[in-house]
C-alpha cells in the first residue's frame, strides 16, 4: 500500500512537480542564486536541508561542481542519462518492490540512509513503500545502480503497457515527468493527450541517454 507523500513530495522539489509546464517556464527564468537570466536548457542544485531543487547559471553550477564548494549543503545536479537496455529485472523481482504501478523511480536518500521509491500520479509525486531485500536484489543483478550518485540520480524505471525502459537520469527529470503527468492526466486512465506527451518525454530521453551496460555503467560499444 503506498505511503502519504514525506516531506520530499512537499518541499519545492514536489511543488516545482505540482506546477503546470506554463508556469514552471515562468519560475525558472534566473538563477535562484545569483539571479542571472538563465535558457530553458540549465542545471539545477538539490539544497540537501530543504529538498529544494534549485534552478542555476552555469557559473554556479561550476562553482558548485565540487561536494565541498557548499560543505554539503547544495548538490550539483549531474547531467548523466544512460539508457540500460540490458537491464534485468523479473516480473517476480518487480512485484516484490510493492509499486502500485508500473511507472516509478529510485534514488539513494542521503539523511534517511536508504532507497527510496516515488512513481508519478495525477496527484503529484507519491512514495511507495520499498522492501529493502527486494532493492538488493536488483542492486546485485544490476552493479550500475551502486554507482547513483545520492539524492541526485535516480533509477528510472517504466514497465507500462507492455514497456521495458529503464534509465538513470538526474532527479530533475523525474520531477519533469511528474509536472507532465500532473498537467495533462484527465480522467481514470488519463487521456489521450498525456500518453503521447509521456511518449515524447521517454523519444527525447532515448535521445539524449546513452546506451550503457547494467553491470558498470560502461557504454556498451567499449569492451
Amino acid at each position: 500500500m503506498p505511503a502519504a507523500p514525506d516531506t520530499l513530495a512537499t518541499s519545492r522539489l514536489g511543488r516545482l512537480a505540482q506546477r503546470s509546464t506554463g508556469e514552471r517556464e515562468a519560475a525558472l527564468e534566473r538563477c535562484e542564486l545569483c539571479g542571472t537570466p538563465i535558457p530553458a536548457e540549465h542545471r539545477h542544485l538539490l539544497d540537501l536541508s530543504g529538498r529544494e531543487l534549485m534552478c542555476a547559471c552555469q557559473a554556479c553550477s561550476i562553482l558548485f561542481d565540487r561536494k565541498a564548494a557548499s560543505d554539503g549543503h547544495y548538490r550539483l545536479v549531474g547531467d548523466r542519462r544512460l539508457r540500460l537496455d540490458d537491464f534485468e529485472v523479473a516480473d517476480a523481482t518487480w512485484e516484490e518492490l510493492r509499486l502500485p504501478v508500473d511507472m516509478a523511480f529510485f534514488f539513494r536518500h542521503s539523511a534517511e540512509k536508504r532507497v527510496m521509491a516515488f512513481y508519478p500520479s495525477p496527484m503529484g509525486p507519491t512514495e511507495s513503500l520499498l522492501r529493502l531485500e527486494a532493492w538488493q536484489e536488483l542492486e546485485a543483478a544490476n552493479p550500475v545502480l551502486g554507482t547513483l550518485e545520492p539524492d541526485v540520480e535516480a533509477l528510472l524505471a517504466n514497465r507500462v503497457r507492455g514497456e521495458r525502459r529503464y534509465y538513470v537520469v538526474p532527479i530533475d527529470e523525474c520531477y519533469a515527468l511528474v509536472g507532465l503527468i500532473r498537467t495533462w492526466w484527465r480522467g481514470f486512465t488519463g487521456g489521450k493527450e498525456v500518453w503521447e506527451q509521456i511518449g515524447r518525454f521517454y523519444s527525447e530521453l532515448d535521445r539524449r541517454a546513452k546506451p550503457a551496460s547494467r553491470r558498470s555503467g560502461g557504454t556498451t560499444w567499449q569492451t
